[in-house]
């Protein structure tokens, strides 16, 4: 025999407020259908590139909430924030982009060595980046990949460079592909900016 233990009505509320969420959540991906899931890729193939011996382990990138998430975004004239029906990441957007730039620095030859935190190496440099934008322009009709990177000295904490970079590339019908395949091809130009520009 099981005995429910009965809660104040408050924290019986709050108990099922998780549960309220997601509901909501999985409400608007497709009527419950399960949503399409796409991937980011590395660059690859743009040639060796001449850089340092430096070890280097990649933090994953910050973001704000909107960003930190498995959701693929659109932003409206307004600013205002929706997501595209049926859709989602193979990941949290901040742990697909840690995981592609890890890779396109390795398909480059930049650096020593490289990785993410937590490998037990002692690394020379730290990249830690910060993700501005990475979303549907719909006004616009395009994707917008926008990640603030900065060199640190493991050893001194100190920024050695800082720099912005950016990418808007035309993107076609604001749905599941066509809005994976634009921020794809816009984070690629900003994963292979940021690898020849760290050293």
């Amino acid at each position: 025999m099981t005995t429910e233990v009965l809660l104040p009505p408050a924290r019986r509320a709050r108990r099922f407020l998780p549960v309220l969420a997601v509901a909501a959540l999985l409400a608007g991906c497709g009527g419950g259908a399960t949503p399409t899931t796409f991937d980011l890729s590395a660059p690859g193939g743009f040639g060796k590139v001449g850089g340092s011996r430096a070890i280097m382990v990649v933090a994953e990138p910050t973001a704000v909430q909107a960003l930190d998430s498995d959701r693929v975004i659109v932003r409206d004239s307004s600013g205002a924030l929706s997501f595209v029906g049926g859709a989602q990441w193979a990941d949290r957007v901040p742990a697909l982009v840690q995981a592609r730039l890890i890779q396109t620095f390795e398909n480059a030859g930049r650096v020593g060595s490289v990785s993410g935190p937590g490998q037990r190496i002692s690394p020379d440099v730290q990249l830690n980046t910060n993700i501005r934008s990475f979303n549907i322009d719909a006004a616009a009709g395009t994707a917008v990949v926008e990640i603030t990177a900065r060199i640190v000295g493991d050893r001194t904490g100190q920024i050695q460079r800082a720099r912005l970079f950016a990418a808007r590339v035309p993107a076609g019908a604001v749905d599941g592909p066509g809005a994976a395949q634009a921020l794809d091809r816009a984070l690629s130009q900003v994963l292979v900016d940021i690898v020849r520009w760290a050293r």
